[in-house]
């Protein structure tokens, strides 16, 4: 079958690999119908160092069944599925306590011989556990949005979440990617009716008005923090969701927090130390978020999807086949693309 390969920085290369099969009872075989490119993809796209073996690439897909060991139960062959950015048996403790991300038995797409999601089909570990049947067709127009519950959507919402917004909480989020604009669509959809979103593309910006942002701060560093306090009375807001992942980000999340507040980070941190001096301290600032587990909340957020109470999948902005997902890497990462959705 045909796989994406990244094989270094700015090298993303679509190859033959071997067919997956059924290794293990509790294994499934999924024919991918839809994949995409997430930000935290364009980390290596950036930094890799060269290689010529290179790596499987990809955690974010939804397929069809064709296969099953004998150890998966309520799910057949023919089943629309999707599947969130990590693998989890849903039996151990963490599992059970809605951490699947921490699932003793589960793990990641693309590594220690697992296949990734960006190419025709996936061999899923621990399918019972981890996949999530959907009630529709492979031609749904919904597929966009059944897409964005593998990854970025519940990673907004996590963000949202953590950070304890509820319909008195006064929102600020930092970021105009995917998971920014899900997190405003997650911080509207658990009530919140100020919410300043922080960005400065105005085709991004727009669609996070579109999914409930109250105001937009184009500004930056100090010349932004100033600009949410002025628009807050002096005070800054409630909740900080921080959706970049590089310090800048989080000294501004920190600037613009009100006393008392949360901050929420689930932009992939890209820094080593979190700059809480003193002066945060004495504040009473909470710092939260982390890693999303997305298969904690799949459940939640899918009624609201299919109903199309909320459209997630508004985020994709551009779609490729899997053989010009190089040209979808490019444009992600020189701005000209949000979010790209493949078709294998």
């Amino acid at each position: 079958m045909r796989a994406t390969i990244i094989h270094g920085a700015g090298d993303v290369r679509v190859e033959t690999v071997p067919d997956p099969r059924i290794i293990q009872p509790t294994d499934a075989l999924v024919r991918v119908v839809a994949a995409c490119i997430c930000g935290s993809d364009l980390w290596p796209y950036r930094s890799m160092p060269a290689s010529e073996e290179g790596e499987r690439i990809g955690h974010e897909f939804l397929g069809v069944i064709e296969d099953l060991g004998a150890q998966v139960e309520g799910l057949k062959a023919g089943d629309l599925v999707v599947a969130p950015f990590v693998w989890s048996d849903g039996t151990c403790d963490f599992c059970h306590e809605g951490l699947q991300t921490s699932c003793r038995h589960g793990g990641l797409w693309g590594r220690s011989g697992i296949d990734g999601g960006q190419g025709e089909a996936v061999r899923v570990p621990e399918a019972q556990g981890t996949l999530v049947k959907l009630p529709v067709g492979e031609d749904s127009t919904l597929l966009p949005s059944l897409l964005s519950l593998s990854d970025v959507f519940p990673t907004g919402y996590h963000c949202a979440r953590t950070a304890g917004v509820n319909e008195r909480t006064t929102v600020t989020v930092i970021g105009d990617g995917a998971v920014g604009l899900s997190a405003v669509l997650s911080a509207k959809r658990l009530g919140a009716e100020r919410i300043i979103l922080m960005g400065h593309h105005a085709s991004r910006t727009d669609l996070g008005v579109a999914f409930g942002a109250t105001d937009v701060v184009a500004e930056r560093g100090d010349e932004g923090a100033e600009r949410v306090r002025e628009l807050t009375g002096g005070d800054g807001t409630h909740t900080v969701l921080e959706c970049v992942g590089l310090e800048a980000a989080i000294e501004t999340a920190f600037a613009v927090v009100r006393d008392g507040g949360t901050v929420s980070r689930v932009g992939a941190p890209q820094y080593a130390k979190v700059p809480m001096d003193f002066g945060v301290f004495l504040r009473n600032v909470t710092l939260t978020g982390g890693v999303a587990p997305a298969r904690a909340y799949i459940d939640e957020l899918l009624p609201d999807v299919l109903d199309g109470r909320i459209e997630p999948g508004r985020v994709f902005d551009r779609t490729v086949g899997l053989e010009e997902i190089a040209g979808g890497y490019e444009a992600m990462a020189d701005r000209s693309a949000l979010k790209v959705l493949v078709r294998p």
